[in-house]
């Protein structure tokens, strides 16, 4: 397996590892056959993003017990499907993002330069 890498072309860095994020829950921004979701982006939650991805079906903000899922608030970071943090752009509620741990295939979904202009710094 290669090394992953980043939207900068450099080593993906973790996102979160508390609460455990990403598809294969290790932390990274990893993707592969089975995500057909592609969670790629690493973000930072804004509540006007948690209301907003609860409004279109993906309720982030309420725990669920069974899955050892703790229920996002502010200001915890997050995978997110590429589509999901691009639609919230469109809407004027993407959150945040870390690019040094967002994966190089958000390239595919949305351009470096809108990426570049929601850089948590």
């Amino acid at each position: 397996m290669t090394e992953a890498k980043n939207v900068l072309g450099t080593k993906l860095i973790a996102c979160c590892t508390s609460p455990m994020t990403g598809y294969y829950r290790d932390g990274y921004c990893r993707t592969g056959g089975q995500d057909y979701g592609a969670h790629v982006v690493c973000a930072q939650m804004s509540l006007a993003f948690l209301e907003f991805t609860k409004s279109q079906g993906n309720d982030l903000s309420t725990p669920i017990p069974q899955y050892n899922f703790p229920g996002l608030k502010p200001g915890d970071r997050w995978c997110l499907c590429g589509s999901r943090w691009q639609e919230a752009l469109e809407v004027g509620v993407a959150p945040r993002i870390i690019l040094e741990a967002t994966h190089v295939r958000a390239l595919e979904i949305v351009s470096f330069s809108e990426l570049k202009q929601y850089e948590l710094n």
